[in-house]
């Protein structure tokens, strides 16, 4: 008997593939940045402690691991690190040596310090170990020297305003005193401050940041140079302004002669690091500022007619409508100002080489 043939077998359902899976939220990748904090941290402390960050990021981020892996992996981690981290110089490290931050002191250090056995009671001295003068190097030039010189280095601020030190290569070492571990390695510790101050006079004192010189009626030009040769200030954060509110200042270069009023900063104040100094200045004709003039702290010049424009600039200090910019009238005075003719429409007006034609 004739069958008919039977139907062909369909084939097995498959999923569709999932979408691939970022190197970096792997498996071994998160191991591999695990693994790595470490090598990092023996390089650089500092770009140690950054991979330790993303590394815990990547343990924790759309992670499939169990909590408690989580937990031991996150944990392992900062062993790791703190494992490579060298150890801080003994008895807190104060300087034997001084420097003025630019590097003009020379020689090795080599001052004698009581040896962990003579704490211990017994009489013997052990010498510091002797370094080279790293003082006035960039902090972070410093540590890979010392470090290649076999040291275990440490750093503080050497100033009083406890600030943290993150970005070594913005610090300029001022201080160093070396030493040993209760284990005989040599150490050596920098007391550092920001690139740009000058070091303190001993390493924990108040920086001796320069005062605001008296440059009242100094010409700008002198006044500007004074503030520069401070040697804090950079030459852009120096602005000049007007002592009096309706004055204008001319186009740069013209003004060089004009005279100073009013700086902020104050005379003898501090002048520190990222500090912008502004001057008031004045033409020399005006004068400055009385203290005790009844508009106080809003001065102005004489302006007779109210036009905004001061008497001394203003050739026509009588007629509202016309000023310095505008010698033929103002755009919307009518055709009585300044010898105006009418054209039609109201009166025209003249206005050669100004911004209103």
């Amino acid at each position: 008997m004739h069958h008919p043939p039977a139907p062909a077998t369909p084939p097995p359902y498959r999923r569709p593939a999932a979408p691939g899976t970022r190197w970096w939220l792997t498996t071994p990748a998160r191991v591999g940045f695990v693994l790595a904090v470490p090598l990092l941290g023996l390089v650089n402390t500092f770009l140690g402690f950054l991979l330790l960050v993303l590394a815990i990021v990547l343990i924790w981020k759309d992670n499939p691991w169990q909590k408690g892996v989580k937990v031991a992996a996150t944990i392992g981690a900062m062993a790791l690190l703190g494992a490579v981290v060298p150890d801080p110089p003994e008895d807190g490290a104060s300087p034997v040596a001084q420097a003025d931050g630019k590097g003009r002191a020379a020689g090795a250090l080599a001052s004698p310090t009581p040896s962990a056995t003579e704490n211990d009671g017994e009489s013997t001295r052990k010498p510091r170990p002797k370094a080279a003068d790293y003082r006035g190097l960039r902090l972070d030039e410093a540590r890979e020297r010392a470090e290649a010189a076999g040291f275990g280095v440490g750093d503080h601020n050497a100033s009083d305003d406890d600030k943290s030190i993150w970005m070594r290569s913005n610090w300029t070492v001022c201080f160093q005193k070396t030493g040993w571990t209760s284990s005989d390695t040599k150490t050596i510790d920098f007391g550092a401050v920001q690139a740009g101050a000058p070091c303190p006079e001993a390493d924990g004192g108040a920086i001796p940041w320069p005062k605001m010189p008296d440059l009242v009626w100094k010409t700008w030009k002198t006044a500007h140079k004074e503030v520069v040769d401070l040697d804090i200030v950079q030459e852009d954060r120096v602005r000049a302004d007007t002592a009096y509110l309706n004055d204008t200042l001319p186009d740069e270069g013209e003004y060089d002669d004009w005279r100073v009023c009013v700086t902020d900063p104050a005379e003898d104040a501090d002048v520190t690091i990222g500090t912008w100094v502004t001057l008031e200045l004045t033409h020399p004709d005006n004068g400055c500022p009385e203290p005790d003039r009844e508009d106080g702290d809003s001065p102005r010049l004489p302006d007779r007619d109210d036009d905004g424009d001061p008497d001394y600039r203003d050739p026509f200090p009588g007629d509202r409508n016309r000023d310095s910019n505008f010698p033929n009238g103002l755009p919307d005075s009518s055709g009585s100002s300044g010898g105006s003719s009418g054209g039609g429409g109201g009166g025209g007006w003249n206005c050669p080489r100004t911004r209103w034609c």
